[in-house]
């Protein structure tokens, strides 16, 4: 189809001259003005040749990510929710509705931490499958301590959960581990005060206000896709369900706006506060498929969270959502606040 545009032929002399300055420019990175001063034009010439190598097709510019990452969702889902990065992998084509995380979602968030945690930083770990799969992924980290944020699920299991991502991380890193040997969650608060005074996991504890960086999982409120779900008893889901819960993060709750409920689960769980995690720096939540979606736009709503790690899947259901626009993350919002 015709622009009404005539195209003018470009002549040898204009061919070199756009190609050197095409050069100069991509290539080379020099100025606009430089490349004025060493052709002896002005800036706003070079500006022209520059934009008519582009037309003519004597320049191509090619913007390539590998193949797994949406460049295009990321930077979407970054700008809705006001996040600090957002990076968005491919689901599996034969994906259901109902299925886990997609596991290359911790090797692409290993990948993330290698560029967001420096030397001499405090990296925090919190329970959940995502953070494991993450810590077995690590092939790099600078030197840093590393602290484990929340019990585990099941103190049976330690050796294959969060202790050992705490470790994994550390041995990366060549940095000090902290872990926490304790259930996250407990029968009782007075139980679970007891056990924050205990040396070890008090030690831990101290360091959570010097955490820079913390990676944390989601959970929707439903079986299998939440652990303080399955750890507790079917009346207590209710109660929970009853007051709103839709998402759940380090053992704490929260309806579908982002507000933080059921606050007397948090005085019987081994965990970092909602409010010390809000003053991490760099919170980097890592979770993806349809099923938890929603609980996913749920935490971003909470000021907790700067970066997600997500999946196509997740993140078009949360390019789609109506309703008011979610408040930017980075502005770190108190969920207790109201």
């Amino acid at each position: 189809m015709s622009t009404g545009r005539s195209v003018t032929p470009m002549g040898p002399a204009e061919l070199v001259q756009a190609a050197a300055m095409a050069r100069r420019f991509y290539l080379e990175g020099k100025s606009k003005i430089q490349i004025a001063e060493e052709f002896g034009v002005s800036r706003f010439k070079v500006a022209r040749v520059l934009e008519t190598a582009l037309e003519r097709d004597l320049v191509r510019i090619e913007i390539r990510v590998p193949a797994e990452l949406d460049a295009e969702r990321s930077d979407a889902l970054r700008a809705r929710y006001g996040l600090r990065h957002a990076v968005v992998v491919e689901s599996p084509a034969d994906a259901a509705d109902d299925a886990p995380d997609p596991e290359n979602l911790g090797e692409v968030a290993a990948d993330l931490l290698g560029e967001l945690v420096h030397e001499g930083d405090v990296l925090g770990l919190a329970w959940g499958r995502s953070t494991i799969h993450m810590a077995a992924a690590l092939h790099r980290l600078p030197p840093c301590t590393v602290v484990q944020l929340t019990g585990v699920y099941d103190a049976g299991t330690a050796e294959r959960g969060s202790v050992e991502a705490v470790r994994r991380a550390a041995q990366v890193s060549g940095g000090e581990a902290h872990p926490i040997y304790a259930p996250m969650l407990l029968p009782d608060s007075a139980t679970a005060a007891a056990l924050r005074g205990q040396t070890g996991i008090a030690r831990a504890f101290d360091y959570f206000d010097k955490v820079t960086v913390a990676a944390v999982s989601i959970g929707s409120w439903a079986p299998g896709i939440s652990t303080v779900y399955d750890m507790l008893t079917e009346e207590e889901r209710a109660h929970y369900a009853s007051l709103g819960a839709a998402a759940e993060m380090s053992a704490h709750l929260f309806d579908a706006e982002g507000r933080r409920i059921g606050r007397d689960l948090g005085e019987r769980c081994i965990t970092v506060e909602a409010d010390r995690l809000r003053r991490i720096p760099e919170v980097v939540a890592i979770a993806g498929g349809l099923r938890k979606a929603a609980a996913i736009g749920a935490v971003l709503r909470s000021g907790l969270v700067t970066s997600l790690v997500t999946d196509t899947a997740a993140a078009d259901h949360l390019l789609l959502e109506t309703g008011p626009g979610p408040r930017p993350a980075l502005d770190r919002a108190d969920p207790d606040g109201g």
